[in-house]
């Protein structure tokens, strides 16, 4: 069957189109994404602006008539943390369904961690034992571990790459000097400071094996050296502590108008790379993690697996 998964993220609205049944690998077939970056467009009273909403409807509208085009049987859409956390969320999602006719599920942060624990738990298998699985989004911070398919440990924590460069570093896209070393330092220790309950809950559950995944993540294992994407989905790719301290570094000190420069970042997130950094090397250092291996598949792929899951054998 024909399964369409239309993500509302706090970076993108993106439709991903697979073919798949039960049990069989969900093969792409059409990929499409628009960048409305809705974590940077809550207002001061928490809400979502009313630019942000009409840009959320036009994305929707256009990936359900896409969807409809490509004759996608099931539609699967959900929001996650720019929708969950606007104080307007549920006027905007009567908008949303009131002029596209899509309802959009609110995935919480731990259905998030959830979801996202599945694909890479199906993606590496039993094998990989106990496992440890981040993902650094624009408006949160997942982590997730355990030995099945459902984790023992889920949650999230308001410490996603936009948010932070909304929030915290409060810099633009075209901003043209880089933050001063004061204000990353003051992220770090924020940052820092939301990690503390969790270290210690994530100590006490273990782990074998810890997987980074996600654009952030998989961003800054390239400036670190990974494969790129151009080498494949099957490519081995890991980002190292060492590696990444040295692109923390690196990238501290380039404005934020400059970093799209750089092989393998995108446009649309090149200012919030730095942030995503500091909060990649602060779970890294504060869980004591060595390295990480890069998944592909993170949360689109993990509704997808647990709507065959509900459908079963055909």
């Amino acid at each position: 069957m024909r399964l369409g998964v239309l993500d509302v993220g706090s970076n993108t609205v993106h439709l991903l189109v697979v073919d798949a049944h039960h049990g069989a690998h969900p093969w792409p077939a059409r990929s499409e994404k628009v960048v409305l970056r809705l974590a940077e467009q809550i207002g001061p009273d928490g809400a979502l602006t009313e630019a942000g909403a009409d840009g959320l409807v036009k994305a929707v509208s256009m990936a359900k008539a896409a969807a409809a085009g490509l004759e996608v049987d099931d539609l699967l859409a959900f929001a996650t943390s720019a929708v969950r956390d606007a104080t307007n969320a549920q006027e905007v999602l009567a908008r949303v369904r009131d002029e596209t006719g899509v309802r959009l599920e609110v995935l919480s942060g731990a259905d998030e961690a959830r979801m996202t624990f599945l694909a890479v738990r199906r993606w590496f298998g039993w094998s990989a034992g106990r496992l440890l699985v981040l993902d650094i989004g624009g408006g949160s911070l997942e982590i997730a571990a355990g030995i099945d398919e459902d984790p023992d440990v889920a949650v999230s924590l308001p410490v996603g790459a936009g948010r932070l460069t909304r929030d915290r570093l409060r810099i633009r896209p075209d901003s043209t000097t880089p933050p001063s070393a004061e204000v990353v330092d003051d992220l770090r220790a924020y940052v820092d400071g939301l990690l503390d309950p969790v270290v210690k809950q994530m100590a006490e559950v273990g782990w074998e094996r810890p997987v980074g995944t996600s654009k952030t993540f998989r961003t800054l294992a390239r400036l670190a050296g990974a494969a790129p994407s151009g080498a494949g989905l099957w490519a081995r790719r890991a980002l190292t502590r060492p590696g990444l301290r040295q692109v923390l570094g690196f990238i501290r000190h380039i404005p934020p108008a400059q970093l799209v420069e750089l092989e393998g970042v995108s446009a649309g997130r090149a200012h919030q790379l730095l942030a995503g950094a500091v909060v990649a090397e602060a779970v890294m250092r504060r869980l004591d993690l060595d390295s990480l291996d890069i998944c592909p598949w993170a949360l689109r792929e993990g509704v997808i697996l647990r709507r065959l899951d509900q459908l079963g054998p055909v």
